[in-house]
């Protein structure tokens, strides 16, 4: 993946802004579509319940799909597969009888308990194995945000009070000590910093499910935007080396100086929904750029989705007006001065929603990714658009037709038919008596 060359310390920078606490802010001027920070986890753990009542189609160490014939089950505790000897490595003999001590009293421990305690208890575990493993990385994972007392404290404490009392009766002593208190806070660093890894998009799954979450420490410093300017990307099925990576793509050009932000959720989220979930999971409220807009609409309990489809059938005039408005805003140069991301113009009138969800958000039905150029190879940045988790946009489709057709990978052919588009069309009009 071509990332214009430029490594991730010389491209953002953490800096402290008032009112949003320790943020990445970009260290130069950032262009649509590059590539500025690439991460693999810190660890992993699987999104499947011990009491699930099907079994995880998934390797347990990089989450691929397993293939029906070539995999490999653990012998000692039964309960996990992986998909080739390398990823079976890593299953450590305290984890392995950790998981087979759980599963033995999993139906009578969980059995009153809410189902995400179990998923709770799988983090607890992979966690414990890195304490025990790597020393180093479990302290990387301690001095990430998040506290035992942030959030719901009640809750959290009855949740981490439950844990630490049924693992540390259960499972294998550990080398290294782990009191309530720690496994507090660990609950506590895993609600706050924990990304999923998504179920790839299809037609037949409307709802993308988690297949595994995630630890990534340095992707953990972006801050939460309702209209970001950043949008992560995971391949996860991926036969290549690091498929659990999750990498960070610019969605439109930046200053420097500018915060870098990302939605923690899908953006096709209502005003309500979006701040319950923020302060339910993150424990803030949201006053974004956006959120300041639609607060007011929250009182009507407008709907969004209907906002959008109104939005998305507006004319070709307002669509090339807001054509215009981002080439003056690509056009504009920004100072050195901290500044909350957001929008990426000092007008927020210059950057409506309207413009944010026709050029920005997947239009398949259901899907809702966030859209981002791909890393520009030229001066020029590149206008072929792919959505978080899965290469499924209008030129996307026509490249894969250019590699059938004529067998070309690269993407410049696409690249000229998508941006050429509406003159092709205005073409097909204006001399289609010449097939009649």
């Amino acid at each position: 993946m071509n990332d214009g060359g430029a490594k991730p310390e010389t491209l953002l920078r953490v800096a402290e802004i008032g009112g949003r606490g320790r943020s990445l802010v970009a260290a130069q001027s950032l262009r649509a579509g590059q590539v500025i920070l690439r991460e693999s986890p810190l660890l992993l753990y699987s999104a499947f319940p011990f009491l699930s009542s099907s079994v995880s189609p998934y390797c347990d160490h990089c989450f691929r799909l397993l293939a029906s014939s070539a995999h490999h089950k653990c012998q000692s505790c039964s309960l996990v597969s992986f998909c080739s000897p390398s990823c079976f490595a890593s299953h450590t003999p305290w984890l392995c009888e950790s998981l087979r001590r759980l599963h033995q009293s999993s139906s009578s421990a969980f059995s009153d308990q809410p189902s995400d305690r179990q998923v709770q208890a799988r983090f607890l575990l992979s966690a414990y194995n890195l304490a025990a493993a790597s020393p180093s990385d479990f302290q990387i994972l301690l001095s990430l945000q998040g506290s035992g007392s942030n959030g719901d404290s009640s809750s959290s404490a009855t949740a981490a009070g439950f844990l630490h009392s049924l693992l540390s009766a259960v499972c294998p002593p550990l080398p290294v000590s782990i009191s309530p208190e720690l496994t507090a806070a660990l609950l506590a660093k895993d609600k706050v910093n924990a990304f999923g890894l998504m179920e790839p998009f299809s037609v037949s799954d409307e709802k993308r499910s988690v297949r595994a979450y995630g630890i990534y420490p340095k992707t953990s410093f972006f801050n939460h935007d309702c209209l970001p300017n950043a949008c992560r990307f995971d391949y996860v099925d991926s036969a290549s080396d690091g498929n659990t990576d999750i990498i960070i793509r610019m969605i439109h050009d930046v200053p420097e100086g500018r915060e870098v932000c990302l939605s923690y959720f899908p953006v096709n989220m209502n005003y309500s929904s979006r701040q319950k979930r923020l302060l339910e999971d993150y424990g803030f409220k949201c006053d974004c750029d956006r959120c300041k807009v639609e607060s007011s609409w929250s009182e009507v309990e407008e709907d969004e989705n209907e906002v959008m489809e109104e939005m998305e059938n507006g004319d070709e005039e307002e669509e090339m007006e807001n054509e215009d408005e981002e080439e003056e805003m690509e056009d504009s140069e920004g100072g050195n001065v901290e500044e909350v991301c957001g929008n990426g113009v000092d007008d927020e009138s210059n950057f409506p929603h309207a413009y944010f969800f026709v050029r920005y958000m997947c239009e398949k039905e259901s899907c809702f990714g966030t859209l981002a150029p791909l890393p520009p190879k030229t001066h020029d940045a590149s206008r072929v658009l792919e959505y978080e988790g899965h290469c499924n946009s209008e030129c996307k489709t026509v490249e894969t037709a250019c590699q059938k057709v004529i067998g070309y990978s690269d993407t410049d052919v696409p690249e000229f038919i998508y941006i050429s588009k509406s003159y092709l069309t205005s073409l097909q009009y204006k001399y289609s008596f010449l097939f009649s």
